[in-house]
């Protein structure tokens, strides 16, 4: 039978005529002409009809050694198209045909001919074909040991192909573990006297480190001995696996480096100086995983004083990176951006939270470079990156290694050099921010000094490294720093460069958030450079003054409200918004930045209010609409882009409470409940987070409006109380409170719906702290409204209740929530006792409650502590911490 199908494949040949029309197809479709791009698209379709077209594919690819590479394995990719559209239809003799051509051709002496066979042997074994190409693995791993370098080099890069695409399944018993036989003989390789089939071997094997593989783990000492015994090779490329095993293999397998840690780094310090950079590069990822790893001080606390300096060198711009940056082009502010340079921006979905006591520290950004043009990974930042985890792990200690060094780079006379000390102390900020403050009054003035630099990429890396110290900057007297850096930056802002504009702003927008008020008295003169820049940029740059300008709003809040400052910062705006049409993305960044203007100037918005409601309502409207098109003809709609509908949503919601009840006769003329009531129920949760969010806020401003839809809503509202999505399930949990607090008796209908699941929720094990506090909070709401209802379930929250509101600050929710226990307690005293201990702790968080408060905390403090008795009440207290006795002795006399 074998030699009859033998016959049959042999037998195929091409038809002469049919071979210059496929060469002929081959030859147009290398036309830029779009026309004939667009003919060949066409006559493609039309082929690919006749089944034996794969066939004359596969002929030019494998056969047709007359004709240019080019042709050939153009030949190849489309057949790869082909393969993955729609191999599981090729009739068998075709599939066989294809896949014999494919083993037999492995081996051309055309390298690009070689690869496009690989990828059409990965791409067919990828189509679940493995299973039923059973000879493929043992064919390729047989022909490894061909004494033709062709044949042996293409099937290691068919092999390795597989390797990458097929790791999981290669490690299965649906092929009865092939590995158990391939890793063993592929190991042997890596002594091969050729590197590429050296350099294929390590990467074979490399795809099995990460899926822990068995076969893998049976010969890891082999493994890294063979490792070991390449460390020296004179090719980058082996170097380059060589370095790629060992970082994945500390992730992996740390306890086999261990024994070896101390070689293992020494290779590494010189492999990260390697004259390849790609190798560098690779050696350097070695450290940035070390850095997180928990042995990470002992191993590399000797090595701080060879490694440190390594890794401040590797943060130096390399030329190419000069180039690409055009860091010898100063002054490029006239010329306009490309599509390609503005990245897709994703906007953050509003969500509510509490503020809580005592300073929250700033998040700690992510080490941001600023070289976005730059953006794939390169030596420079991922040294960089490494330092600033360093940093964190060796605190101070790392600072011995730093100082000599940083004093030669900040002022060094080469700008490449001195730029990347100015990196350096950025990248430490964090992690060695207690042992820098004795230099900052000399480092912060001479940063400031950079940002007059005459380089730009000098300029530009001091405005972000400046951002990177600005909460010091803020906590010392503003006449020393914060007034000198503000001025510089604002001229930064209205830079020449675009580069320098861009840090800049951000740079600027960092430091409006640590310094809120404290910006209040120069107001004018920040808006000014603001709206000065609104003419000078370009578009990718407007986006972030955007930002800039909304993190103004948010920092200052209402000292925005002044009739001067909203005359300079609003006809801009507002001209913006008129220009941009309902289906551009830059839409995006502006609402969010006119919400928070909303939110800060309050009243002052009013003059502004109803054309940005009016559009914000008409987004939400098209993107339903364009959504329910689409759900009943996929065919022929396109999805729409839904965050037009979040940020339409955030925005009203900034304006419900910017405006608070001015906003009601905008509601009054709008459709907006009905448009709400389906956003609610959109499939995408950050739209139903933005839907509740922009509920509650309504709820707090308009609830006339809100109420007759009551019976409708609260359904969907108890369907989102699901901790899945932690944010929609916050969102609906606060506008459930809120609405509790509007409707007062009348919530009893739907406590049911809405209590079991947030009882649940509150004894979460994993139920994050915004979401419990907010928990806590509408429980305490909805029992302030309906005792009866709620107060028997009292001993099954009051614990997480009280834990979870005890760092909140005094204010109105909290206020309302407290209430709702001291009703519920009343009602229902036996809930409490086995938890009072977390009770008391819960009253002492307070530091002002309203009298009459106090006195219904007062009352239940001493009603209890008349029910058991001095004694036995003297034994209860016993158990306090001192502060928290203290305390309640001061303030309620218990």
């Amino acid at each position: 039978m074998t030699t009859l199908l033998q016959c049959v494949r042999m037998e195929w040949q091409p038809d002469d005529q049919g071979l210059q029309q496929v060469l002929q197809l081959l030859k147009d479709s290398q036309s830029p002409d779009t026309a004939t791009q667009r003919a060949v698209q066409q006559k493609l379709e039309q082929l690919n009809q006749f089944p034996d077209f794969n066939n004359y594919l596969i002929f030019v690819l494998t056969r047709l050694k007359t004709e240019d590479e080019a042709t050939r394995s153009l030949s190849g990719l489309i057949l790869k198209n082909n393969v993955k559209a729609h191999y599981q239809s090729f009739p068998p003799t075709v599939a066989d045909f294809i896949k014999q051509e494919c083993v037999n051709n492995i081996g051309d002496p055309s390298p690009l001919i070689r690869a496009t066979i690989g990828i059409l042997i990965t791409t067919i074994s990828s189509k679940g074909e493995l299973q039923s190409w059973p000879e493929l693995l043992p064919q390729l791993c047989n022909l490894l040991n061909s004494e033709d370098y062709n044949t042996c080099e293409g099937s290691f890069g068919a092999l390795q192909k597989i390797c990458e695409d097929s790791s999981k399944l290669l490690d299965s018993d649906a092929l009865d573990r092939p590995l158990n036989i391939m890793i063993p003989k592929i190991l042997q390789f890596f002594k091969h006297c050729n590197p590429k089939i050296r350099s294929h071997a390590i990467a074979c094997v490399n795809q099995f480190i990460d899926c822990r593989a068995q076969a893998l783990m049976d010969n890891i000492d082999t493994f890294i001995e063979s490792l070991f015994s390449l460390a020296a090779d004179e090719d980058s490329e082996v170097r380059k696996n060589v370095c790629r095993a060992l970082v994945t293999l500390l992730e992996v397998r740390i306890d086999r480096l261990i024994p070896h840690m101390h070689s293992i780094v020494q290779y590494m310090l010189q492999r990260t100086q390697d004259t390849d950079e790609n190798v560098a590069l690779e050696a350097c990822e070695f450290w940035l995983t070390l850095a997180e790893q928990p042995i990470c001080d002992v191993v590399l606390s000797g090595h701080l004083v060879q490694l440190i300096p390594i890794l401040v060198n590797g943060m130096k711009y390399s030329e190419i990176d000069i180039i690409l940056l055009k860091g010898d082009v100063e002054e490029d502010e006239a010329v306009p951006d490309s599509d390609q340079d503005i990245k897709p921006r994703f906007h953050k979905s509003r969500t509510v939270t509490l503020q809580h006591e005592g300073l929250e520290g700033g998040e700690s950004e992510d080490l941001e470079d600023d070289d976005d043009t730059l953006s794939n990974w390169n030596l420079r930042k991922c040294s960089a990156a490494t330092l600033d985890i360093l940093a964190n792990v060796f605190r101070d200690d790392l600072l011995p290694h730093l100082l000599p060094l940083l004093k030669g780079l900040l002022f060094h006379p080469d700008w490449v050099v001195k730029e990347s000390g100015i990196l350096v102390l950025g990248a430490i900020a964090e992690g060695c921010m207690q042992g820098m403050v004795p230099y900052l009054p000399e480092l912060i003035p001479h940063l400031i000094q950079c940002l007059s630099d005459k380089k730009a990429l000098v300029r530009s890396i001091a405005c972000w490294t400046l951002s990177r110290y600005a909460h010091w900057v803020v906590s010392q007297p503003s006449d020393s720093y914060l007034k000198p850096l503000m001025t510089e930056l604002l001229k930064c802002i209205l830079d020449a460069n675009k580069r320098v504009q861009e840090a800049a702003c951000s740079a600027f927008a960092t430091l409006e958030e640590e310094a809120c008020t404290e910006l209040v008295p120069y107001l004018s003169f920040i808006l000014d450079t603001l709206v000065f820049a609104f003419g000078k940029y370009q578009h990718k740059n407007l986006l972030i003054l955007y930002d800039a300008i909304g993190t103004l709003a948010d920092s200052v809040g209402h000292h925005l409200n002044q009739p001067e400052y909203i005359q300079k910062l609003m006809p801009p705006l507002i001209a913006k918004w008129n220009e941009l049409k309902d289906e551009d993305k830059d839409l995006f960044p502006l609402l969010e930045c006119l919400s928070s203007i909303a939110t800060a100037l309050q009243s002052g918005f009013l003059p502004y209010c109803e054309p940005v409601y009016q559009r914000c309502v008409t987004l939400v409207q098209k993107t339903l609409a364009q959504a329910m098109m689409f759900n009943q003809h996929p065919d022929q709609y396109e999805s729409p882009e839904k965050d037009f509908m979040i940020v339409a949503l955030d925005l009203l919601s900034g304006l419900a409470e910017g405006l608070g009840s001015h906003v009601e006769q905008l509601v009054a003329r709008s459709n907006i409940m009905t448009l709400l009531f389906q956003c609610m129920q959109d499939a995408m949760p950050e739209v139903r987070q933005s839907s509740f969010a922009l509920l509650g806020d309504l709820t707090k401003v308009c609830f006339l409006h809100v109420k007759p839809c009551i019976a409708e809503f609260m359904p969907i509202l108890g369907l989102n109380l699901n901790p899945e999505f932690i944010s929609v399930c916050n969102n609906a949990t606060w506008a459930i409170g809120e609405i509790a607090m509007q409707m007062g008796a009348e919530m009893q209908l739907y406590v049911g719906v809405v209590l079991p699941h947030l009882v649940e929720i509150i004894n979460g094990a994993k139920t994050p702290k915004t979401l419990l506090e907010n928990t806590a909070i509408t429980i305490g709401r909805l029992g302030y409204v309906c005792p009866q209802e709620v107060a028997p379930q009292l001993q099954h929250f009051i614990r997480p209740w009280c834990t979870s509101l005890r760092n909140i600050r005094d204010n109105e929710e909290k206020d309302s929530a407290f209430r709702g226990i001291c009703v519920m307690i009343g009602v229902n005293p036996a809930g409490v006792v086995q938890d009072f201990i977390f009770f008391c702790d819960a009253v002492a968080s307070w530091v002002n409650p309203k009298d009459d408060l106090r006195d219904m905390f007062y009352k239940i403090l001493h009603g209890f502590k008349d029910q058991v008795g001095q004694e036995n009440w003297q034994q209860f207290s016993e158990q306090f911490p001192p502060l928290l006795k203290e305390r309640l002795s001061a303030c309620y006399g218990v």
